[in-house]
This record gives C-alpha cells, sequence and structure tokens, in this order.
C-alpha cells in the first residue's frame, strides 16, 4: 500500500478532517442576553462578546442557561466569533 493510499484509509476511517478535543480553546464568560432558538450572546473574561449555542449533554439534562449564568465554553481556533457551551457554573 503506497502513502497516498494509507493517508486515504486513515482519513475515511476517522470522519476526514474533523477537529480533535484537544483542537478547541475553553475560556470562561458571563451569559449577556437569550436568543432564539436556543442561542446565547457570552461575555468573556477579555470583554469579548461571541454567539454562543448549548452543548447536547446540557441540552439532553435540560440544563437551563440564564443571562448572568458563567459557563465554560468551547472556542474553534478558526472562528473566534462563535462557540459552544459545554458548562454551566454555579
Amino acid at each position: 500500500m503506497s502513502s497516498v493510499e494509507e493517508e486515504n484509509t486513515a482519513k475515511s476511517k476517522t470522519g476526514g478532517n474533523a477537529m480533535s478535543k484537544a483542537d478547541v480553546i475553553e475560556v470562561e464568560g458571563t451569559v449577556l442576553e437569550k436568543l432564539p432558538n436556543a442561542m446565547f450572546k457570552v461575555e468573556l473574561e477579555n470583554k469579548h462578546v461571541v454567539l454562543a449555542h448549548i452543548s447536547g449533554k446540557l441540552r439532553m439534562n435540560f440544563i437551563r442557561i440564564l443571562p448572568g449564568d458563567k459557563v465554560t465554553m468551547e472556542l474553534s481556533p478558526y472562528d473566534l466569533s462563535k462557540g459552544r457551551i459545554i458548562w454551566r457554573d454555579k
């Protein structure tokens, strides 16, 4: 098997060029506003405001997120203006 065939086989098994959990940036912030379709405006500790949605784990367990809550988010290194809320602090 050539190196190109090995590379194509590896990509097909992993689902292409999917990002791993190590590639995301974890940050903390405060929810400013609840938007339609389970979206939120979150102000990060460095005063940037990003658009965020709820992760599947929080949605599945009916974790309610309200303005003023402290949350932990994952940001993609490719688009720092959008993120996923993965934890709500008490």
